[in-house]
Parts: C-alpha cells; structure tokens; sequence
C-alpha cells in the first residue's frame, strides 16, 4: 500500500504540474494517472489500496466539502435561494429525459435502461466542480451575484436527488418496481441532512468557542482533527439509518460547516479554512487519481460513436435545463454562459455507480458502464478547462481584491 501511496503522489502531483504547464487543468494529469496506474492498465495499485478506494474518495469530498461550507455564507445562499433549489434538480431532469428519449435510438437499449443510463449520467461532480466554486469565493469572482455559491449548493443537492433515481431505477430494472417512498425520500434525505449538520455545527461551534474560549485548551489544529472526525461519523449515522431513514450525510457535513463558521469568531474561521485548504492538498491527488484508477477504459470501446452523441445530446438539454433555472435572475449571458459550463464535468459519482448494474448482472450492465467511463473521460477535462478557462473573462471580481 506504501508503494501505491507513493506511486499516486509522485506521479499524480508530476504528471498535474506538466498538465498545468500546458495550461490544461491539473485534475486531467490525476486522472490520466489513475488511468494508466490502475488495474485496467499497468496495474501498479495494490489491491489493498483499490479496496478501500471508495472510503479514500469520500474523506477526500469530506475535506472539500468542509472547506466548502467554512467558505459559505448563509446570506448568500438566501439571494440565489430558488435557482439553487433549481438546479439541484431540473438539469438532472432535462439530462435523464434526454437519455429516456434517445439512448434507444442511439443504443437501441430498453426505457428502462435509457433511464438507468439517465441517471447515472445526470450527476453533476462536486469534485471537480466544488474546488472551483471554492477557490472562486477564495478570488471574489461571481461573489457579487453568489455565483459560485449557487453552483456550489445546487452541485451538492444534485448528487441526493440523482443517486435516489439511480437505485429506484435499478430496482425497477430488476422487476422489484418502484415504490412511492423512493421518491419522498429524496427531500427527506436533503431536508434531514441539513438539519443534522446544523445542529452538530451549534454544538461544535459552542464546545470550540463558549466553553474553551477563555481557557484556549483547543488549538486549531485539533479543531481541525475534531471536525473532521465529526464529519466521518455523519457518514456513518447516513448509513446505519439505510433503510430507517434518509439522510445525506455529505450535506449534513456542509451544513454542519456552514453553522460551524457562522457562529465562530472570523480569525478562527479563517483559520480553518487555510488548514483545510492544505488537507486538500493531498487529498485532491487521492481523490481524481483514485477515480481514474476506477475507470475502465476497455468499455470505451463497445460504446464507441453512438455512446458519445448520446452522452453530449444529453449535455445539450442539461445545459437548457440549466438556463430555465437562471429565468428572472441578474445573471448576464457570460455569467449563465459560465454556470452551463460549470455543470458539465461528470466523474466521482459515475465512477462510485457506473458498475453496479454490471455487477448485479443487469443486461445493460456493460453499456451503462460504457457510457459512465465515456462520460468521465470526455466531460471532466472539458468542464475543468471550460471552468478555469472562462471564470476570470465571464465572471466578476469583487472590489478590493487582488
């Protein structure tokens, strides 16, 4: 395992700085890594550290997701409220539709199956979409309309909303139908997540700053350890309740951020942030190295043509969804121009799903999987160039910054 920790940081971080060197986004140099690393191609990994690659990726999006919230102000979420509650949704929607419509014509797979292919592609990735939107409130860019803030809380809300459809999808594709409380569970799980992340992030904002405030016997280092150990166990509370109850608990753990920075002295704030920013760091080269390591791309090539003019119809009337849910705001063309881009890459959730119908036996396993590794490859390069392309020219900087 040492060899592959090894092996994931020198080459990862390596091949991310000849990529930037090319003006190309970084990620794209983690993932190629993953990619030719991984078990599909020299197989370099130790099995070890491929078992537990689901568990690395989701501390990594705990970290970012953290940083995410501590950088978030509540305020802000309240200006772009109803876009945000939008586009938690309806691109999602418009992609599946897409998919129902033509993956048969493309494909010619069942509706069924069109559906399952729907909702594995209508995840936006909050990995390569939340460090951006982050490092944009970091830089002021958009902030005066919340525009990275509004990406932010839609992305995150997107992927709940998403993996419900993917599981009642996949349980009607195994003649198991759908039920009606798959649906109610989608704002259930959303509506519970915040809660409990705020109410974790009043008690954690009242141990660190009421309680040990005059005595200083917490350091922000610790603070650090305590939250992101707290962050872990919300995870945890998400899956000892499957099948009781649904909660989210990567929105628990950006609402418990959130809450957390809200109630806290600013200078600590701030410092948090920064240290977070430096965990991100090394978990940024796990993370997209480890989802390229989960792509498979001898799948690419039984889906061929017909799979990648499915794959950007699709991004097509995902993109219309994303314009209707920015009708009635100040937003200029370039600025909704932007937030399109930004709802293009596809990567953590395809790679977390995109094998599981193949690993249940479904027949369309194989070409849901040709299309999720598809999509990964063609769209998150694409959406991380467009991103760090375009921000500085379609967005705004606030005042007073550098």
């Amino acid at each position: 395992m040492l060899t592959s920790l090894a092996l994931i940081f020198l080459v990862g971080l390596a091949l991310a700085s000849i990529c930037q060197k090319l003006k190309l986004p970084r990620i794209i140099g983690m993932l190629i890594t993953g990619v030719l690393l991984g078990p599909y191609v020299l197989d370099l990994f130790d099995a070890s550290i491929l078992g537990i690659s689901a568990d690395l990726r989701q501390m990594a999006l705990v970290i970012i997701l953290i940083k995410a919230g501590l950088s978030l102000d509540i305020q802000d979420l309240k200006k772009v409220g109803r876009p945000a509650i939008l586009m938690s949704f309806l691109p999602a929607v418009f992609e599946l539709l897409a998919c129902v419509v033509f993956a048969p014509i493309f494909l010619g797979v069942s509706l069924i199956d069109a559906a399952v292919i729907g909702a594995v592609l209508g995840a936006v990735s909050p990995a390569v979409v939340v460090p951006r939107m982050v490092q944009l409130m970091d830089e002021k860019y958009g902030t005066d309309k919340s525009i990275p803030q509004m990406i932010l809380a839609g992305a995150s809300l997107d992927d709940v909303f998403v993996i419900v459809l993917f599981s009642t999808f996949i349980a009607m594709a195994q003649g198991s139908g759908a039920h009606i409380m798959d649906f109610v569970n989608i704002p259930v799980s959303i509506v519970l997540g915040i809660l409990l992340g705020a109410v974790v992030g009043f008690l954690l904002a009242w141990f660190f700053e009421t309680k040990y405030s005059h005595q200083n016997l917490i350091r922000n280092s610790m603070k650090v350890i305590i939250v992101l150990a707290v962050s872990f166990l919300l995870l945890a509370v998400e899956d000892k309740l499957e099948g009781i109850v649904a909660v989210s608990g990567l929105l628990a753990v950006m609402s418990m951020a959130m809450v957390l920075a809200m109630k806290s002295v600013p200078e600590v704030t701030g410092r948090l942030q920064e240290k977070y920013g430096k965990l991100w760091i090394a978990a940024e080269v796990i993370l997209f190295v480890l989802v390229g390591a989960a792509v498979d791309i001898r799948y690419t090539m039984g889906a061929g043509i017909a799979a990648i003019g499915l794959i950007f119809t699709a991004l097509i009337l995902r993109s219309v969804g994303v314009l209707l849910c920015l009708v009635g705001t100040p937003l200029n063309k370039k600025e909704r121009l932007f937030c399109v881009i930004a709802y293009l890459p596809k990567a953590t959730v395809q790679a977390a799903i995109g094998s599981v119908p193949l690993s249940l036996g479904l027949p369309c396993g194989n070409m849901v999987l040709s299309v999720a590794v598809l999509s990964i490859i063609l769209t998150a390069p694409l959406g991380a160039f467009g991103m760090d392309l375009t921000y500085k020219k379609f967005l705004n900087q606030a005042k007073g910054t550098a």
